[in-house]
């Protein structure tokens, strides 16, 4: 009997021993990483400073006033009417745009349901870059747009709204002395606009700041508008989808390169080099000082805000041309001679 017993604990203990050995020799459990976060939503550097720029022009000729009392504050005007370059002007339009549709939540909200896997949220920016317009599909993007067509239009309007006050000074201020005394050095004057358009503009560095914080969306620019559905221009389309880009946290420096593609619009571009075109022409022919507040007025400001509102997609402002009637005509030309009575020819 005690024999048995010791079997039985020696057969137990064995037993023991290999399912300890056997917990031993396991390999421990594997366990699955997390999937990797989804990238913050971010704005190249570059970009903000493109719309820093653009809005720092914006203000500064919007707030070019009409009441000029001598000749060095209607140079110091045309100086910052002309301060930019065209193309820089449109991708700055753009880079704005960019950054105003990430205020829209909807439409940061749609981008980002494709970011938290990697390979969908690659090929989502492939489609983007790619084609543009693949923004406007995404949900959201009809809120987003109503954001930027306001923004840009409001900007443009404000633009082109104090730029014909700035025209109807050229006349109101005919009545003062100096204003038709003719420009002194006109050829530098000339030369110095010409120059001043050609240099790469910068922005104010608080506003650079507060659009790097309103792209990351942790800063509201105050802004309110509808939602407006397609079809959209090709400045809100692009300005689109750069933020959806940012959106997916692949608007970075790595992409730099096809970022600054996607700020490329030839037609607004073209339409902004005409009326840099028409502002030279026009100081190259001005003489008087308020033939330059007409030049700045017109070709600086009015123009270039009908360019920009183009390019929201908004309805250009319609400007009456004065077209002399008849009557107005017939008072102006002079009085025709009666005909001369025949008389008898002498003998």
């Amino acid at each position: 009997m005690q024999r048995r017993v010791s079997i039985r604990a020696t057969l137990a203990a064995g037993l023991a021993g290999l399912l300890l050995a056997s917990c031993a020799d396991a390999p421990p459990p594997v366990i699955a990483p997390p999937p990797p976060a989804a990238p913050v939503v971010s704005l190249s550097p570059k970009m903000v400073e493109l719309a820093s720029a653009y809005r720092y022009y914006m203000v500064r000729t919007t707030g070019i006033t009409p009441d000029f009392v001598d000749p060095a504050g209607v140079a110091r005007s045309v100086q910052t009417g002309a301060s930019y370059e065209p193309q820089q002007l449109v991708r700055g339009a753009i880079a704005y745009a960019a950054v105003v549709a990430l205020q829209d939540k909807a439409f940061v909200a749609g981008v980002r349901q494709y970011a938290k896997d990697p390979v969908q949220r690659r090929t989502i920016a492939y489609e983007i870059m790619k084609d543009p317009a693949y923004a406007v599909g995404i949900q959201g993007s009809a809120s987003a747009a109503g954001l930027v067509i306001a923004a840009l239009g409001g900007d443009a309007q404000r633009l082109y709204d104090q730029g014909k006050s700035i025209k109807q000074a050229a006349y109101d201020i005919q009545k003062q002395p100096w204003s038709k005394t003719d420009v002194t050095s006109r050829p530098e004057r000339l030369a110095g606009a010409k120059s001043v358009s050609a240099s790469a503009m910068t922005g104010d560095v608080a506003e650079t700041a507060r659009l790097q914080q309103a792209a990351m969306g942790v800063a509201s620019l105050g802004l309110t508008a509808t939602a407006v559905p397609p079809p959209y221009t090709p400045t809100v389309i692009r300005g689109l989808a750069i933020a959806a880009l940012a959106a997916l946290g692949e608007a970075n420096d790595a992409n730099a390169e096809q970022l600054m593609a996607l700020t490329h619009e030839p037609n607004i571009g073209m339409c902004m080099g005409s009326s840099k075109l028409n502002l030279y022409q026009c100081l190259a022919v001005a003489r008087p000082n308020y033939e330059d507040v007409f030049c700045l007025g017109q070709h600086a400001m009015m123009d270039t805000g009908r360019c920009v509102i183009r390019a929201a997609g908004l309805p250009e402002p319609y400007e009456a041309r004065y077209i002399p009637d008849a009557k107005t005509i017939a008072k102006g030309m002079p009085a025709k001679k009666p005909p001369a009575k025949k008389g008898k020819k002498k003998s």
